[in-house]
């Protein structure tokens, strides 16, 4: 049995060091280093998988040609929303991690998932590590699921392997990959090698079974996974819970996804009966409003989130700062962005916001990243500094320029066809494929006519 010497690892990053180090060299975080094992458990099979009678199968590489092609036959969840997020359906022997805060709905989303599974056939495992059997089992009855759902409260990842072998589950629920633990490691449940090893373990069985795998992680006071960063690596999809844990919707995006679409967003309400799917996001985020008149310093913007349109509300409010220097702050938006476009509207627009605080938000709790939504920004924060709302039923988006210009953006007619669909008829973009006017819109070839033409 190989020796094994202890190591430390940056959580942040997996750097690895001989020596406890206060400043990783390779992601340049602080106290980050957790001691380890060093030396990680090899493969039950070993570098060369043993044939009965002692003979070796030796693994070698094939061609590319010698591949059989078609498309992978996907297993619906039960959830459309859901399948959309992960690309189309759950893919069989993928590995999927969900994270999230306390209380977000990471355990009750998966227990829903396992429990549509369960009922459309198949053996289906959830391993809760964090409650008893009896415990999960009066979630599952408030959730209305499946009695054929099997439950294995156990933390003892070999225990767990060596069951799945003779069940051959077609998909699998991890609650949570912090409170498994190989026997073989050196190292308490939830440490940077139990988790490291873990994940190593569960992604070999899930692709060599063929069965969906997924793990729930829990977040340390940053909002990351906590862990090693190669776990994220391992995995073939990231899940994170956001939005605010009052509130009675939960916003779940995919921050990676190997067979589908990055960046997507599934939107539930949750209640006491658990999570249920919003098919239209954009009536969820806009309120009871809708195309209705708004006050003020609002701004309807069509964005895409994933691959689809989504309109939400931009909101600012401008005063005159009883302060030194002015305070700016943005909620769901990024705040150099916000900077950004405050110096493009005084410089080119002629508004001296020098002397006043300025505050951004998306209602809702979205966050929005892309550039498309500069112009949607810039005319919320100029309604606001007049005092002059926006026309009913207005949309706008478009990417700002240093210059003051509004430049284009990817999927036009895709923001504007949904913008159309809720009943708004102004929009407010940046000139597109068609001559000035011809598909409805007002044409905003820079910010100072954008404000002009919109706000009088």
């Amino acid at each position: 049995m190989a020796k094994t010497r202890a190591a430390f690892f940056c959580s942040g990053c997996g750097h690895e060091s001989m020596r406890w180090l206060g400043r990783c060299p390779a992601c340049d975080a602080w106290n980050t280093f957790a001691e380890a094992p060093q030396a990680a458990p090899k493969s039950r099979l070993g570098s060369s998988a043993r044939l009965a009678g002692g003979g070796t199968l030796i693994r070698a590489p094939i061609r590319l040609g010698d591949v059989p092609s078609g498309s992978i036959a996907r297993i619906p969840s039960g959830m459309p929303e859901f399948d959309t997020l992960l690309g189309g359906g759950i893919v069989p022997g993928s590995l999927v991690l969900l994270g999230g805060p306390p209380g977000a709905g990471k355990s009750t989303l998966l227990l829903q998932l396992a429990a549509n599974l369960a009922r459309s056939g198949g053996p289906v495992v959830y391993v809760c590590g964090e409650e008893s059997a009896a415990q999960t089992k009066l979630r599952a009855e408030r959730l209305h699921a499946s009695d054929d759902l099997l439950l294995f409260a156990e933390t003892d990842l070999r225990a767990i392997l060596d069951a799945l072998e003779r069940i051959k589950p077609r998909a699998l629920v991890v609650d949570s990959i912090q409170t498994m633990a190989l026997p073989e490691v050196e190292s308490f449940a939830g440490s940077v090698a139990q988790v490291r090893d873990c994940a190593t373990a569960l992604m070999e069985f899930a692709k060599r079974t063929d069965c969906a795998t997924f793990v729930v992680g829990h977040v340390t006071k940053d909002g990351s996974i906590a862990g090693p960063r190669l776990l994220e690596h391992l995995v073939d999809t990231v899940l994170y819970f956001e939005g605010e844990n009052g509130a009675e919707y939960r916003i779940v995006r995919a921050h990676k996804n190997r067979f589908g679409s990055a960046d997507e967003i599934c939107v539930f309400l949750m209640d006491e009966r658990g999570l249920h799917e919003v098919a239209n996001p954009s009536e969820l985020f806009l309120g009871v409003g809708g195309n209705a008149s708004r006050p003020s310093g609002s701004c309807i913007v069509a964005s895409i989130v994933g691959s689809r349109p989504v309109l939400v509300e931009i909101q600012a409010l401008v005063g005159e700062t009883s302060y030194g220097t002015p305070q700016r702050l943005a909620a769901n938006v990024d705040r150099a962005r916000l900077a950004m476009i405050l110096a493009v509207l005084e410089r080119r627009a002629g508004m001296h916001l020098g002397a006043h605080d300025v505050y951004a938000s998306v209602a809702g709790g979205l966050r929005i990243n892309e550039p498309a939504a500069d112009l949607g920004i810039a005319l919320a924060v100029a309604s606001a500094f007049r005092g002059v709302a926006l026309p009913a039923g207005t949309v706008a988006f478009g990417e700002l320029g240093l210059s003051g210009e509004v430049r284009a953006v990817s999927q036009r007619a895709r923001r504007a066809g949904e913008a159309r669909k809720l009943g708004f008829g102004s929009i407010v973009a940046p000139p597109g494929p068609t001559r000035s006017g011809d598909d409805g819109t007002l044409v905003a070839r820079d910010i100072a006519s954008a404000v002009a033409n919109v706000l009088g």
